[in-house]
């Protein structure tokens, strides 16, 4: 089975607690037996799969299979046209670079729910939105690049692994089996 759960702010991407003040996933009421394929910090929201599926990882993680994920990321800042180039080229994160990527600017913002707690407001510092798409993932990797050229991020959000795109039809903290032809645009890259 394949599952598409809208993770909210503060929630972990494991099932065991462990004592901080984020949520588990053990409090979505998932059926058993299934596990987090991949991660998103407890800051970022969006996209998170899960499956009973252990053959997945490999197939939808390591970077050698080229599958895709997009995120959408508000900044502070507008970013330059060669600061999108530097991300896209790769950035160090931790003593390595990274692979190469796509990056642009996302011109109207996305439509995305109100984020609890709201994301701090600088009057005097614009924030502005972007997409990367990257074939890897790091612990923190895309708060890493946008901080790397000068563009800390305020709101991460996973939009789409593979072809499935999250719709507002999955609201923050609900989640559903995904379909055959989902499964299969999942796994597409």
């Amino acid at each position: 089975m394949l599952i598409a759960f809208n993770k909210p702010f503060g929630v972990l991407s494991q099932f065991t607690p462990d004592g901080s003040r984020w949520k588990s996933l053990e409090e979505f009421n998932f059926p058993g037996q299934v596990y987090p394929i991949g991660r998103l910090d407890a800051e970022s929201e969006g996209l998170l799969l899960l499956s009973d599926e252990a053959g997945l990882n490999p197939i939808l993680l390591h970077p050698r299979q080229g599958h895709h994920r997009i995120y959408w990321v508000q900044v502070e800042g507008v970013p330059s046209a060669s600061a999108l180039r530097m991300i896209e080229q790769g950035v160090m994160v931790a003593g390595r670079p990274t692979l190469p990527c796509k990056a642009w600017r996302l011109d109207p913002p996305p439509a995305l729910p109100p984020r609890q707690p709201p994301i701090r407001f600088r009057k005097i510092i614009p924030d502005s939105w972007i997409a990367m798409d990257l074939i890897e993932g790091k612990n923190r990797q895309v708060r890493r690049m946008t901080a790397a050229v000068g563009h800390p991020t305020l709101r991460l959000w996973r939009a789409q692994i593979g072809r499935f795109l999250l719709t507002d039809e999955i609201a923050p903290g609900s989640w559903r089996f995904l379909t055959p032809e989902e499964r299969g645009s999942v796994l597409q890259h």
